[in-house]
């Protein structure tokens, strides 16, 4: 039997790097997905990555800062498969001048604070009733081993909102537990997305900066996060909430 047989999955951010990839995994272990994001062109990537699978899906343009594009989301995920038993709130953005508090602007602070928290707000505002109608399920927010850490190389509003997608997770976890409704957290290391690694092909010294303070001594891939999303949205996790876990090469334990 497939670890998540009988999940209805939600994923924001799915059209992309490890949202699509965790999408996919998701799929092949009999969930069916409801795969949002704000761009077509990924989202039929998606599609098609789940379609060949044997999967079910259902993709949405949906922009997770727009209440009302939220609210139809879970409504026509309902709709279309009887339930929705899983929210998997990675969207999110790391915009280049979201940088220290001193010279970064109101306006990046604002729209990194829109997207990264507001859109998990507002998944759970809509997606959190409609888990308890089902019986139970899992929240599964995204994170950042830089809300866990201080970094030299800062990037204040993305490590602010990664920080208060924590705390959000903790209170989460206290309001629903008793209703069946389980949430965690992941914070996740440096991961090989299209965004990251275009940055630092560009950066040879920055790579290697970084490559150095990751005791294994690689970044990490969006299977990795993936393995760890399976579990915590399958029954296996079931007495598991209010948990921060990171996987992140042992950045976080890693002292020099």
């Amino acid at each position: 039997m497939n670890r998540l047989e009988n999940q209805v999955t939600l994923v924001t951010g799915a059209g992309s790097g490890m949202g699509q990839v965790v999408a996919a995994m998701f799929a092949r272990e009999g969930a069916k997905v409801v795969a949002l994001d704000t761009k077509a062109d990924g989202l039929q990537e998606t599609e098609a990555l789940i379609s060949a699978a044997g999967g079910e899906v259902l993709s949405m343009a949906c922009d997770v800062t727009d209440e009302s594009a939220v609210r139809d989301a879970v409504q026509a995920s309902i709709k279309r498969f009887g339930k929705l038993t899983v929210l998997y709130n990675n969207a999110g953005i790391m915009p280049e001048a979201d940088h220290s508090v001193i010279d970064t602007e109101p306006d990046v602070w604002d729209k990194v604070q829109e997207v990264n928290l507001k859109g998990v707000y507002l998944v759970c505002k809509h997606g959190i009733p409609a888990l308890i109608d089902a019986g139970g399920g899992s929240v599964i927010n995204i994170a950042s081993f830089v809300a866990i850490v201080g970094c030299t190389v800062p990037q204040d509003s993305y490590t602010a909102s990664k920080g208060a997608v924590l705390a959000l997770t903790k209170s989460l976890s206290a309001q629903f537990g008793p209703k069946g409704v389980r949430s965690n957290a992941i914070c996740p290391g440096p991961i090989e997305t299209p965004l990251l690694m275009e940055w630092l092909l560009t950066d040879p010294a920055a790579k290697a900066l970084r490559l150095a303070r990751i005791p294994m001594g690689r970044f990490g891939k969006s299977e990795d996060i993936g393995h760890l999303a399976i579990y915590l949205a399958s029954p296996e996790s079931s007495w598991m909430t209010g948990a921060e876990l990171n996987i992140d090469g042992g950045i976080t334990s890693f002292y020099f």
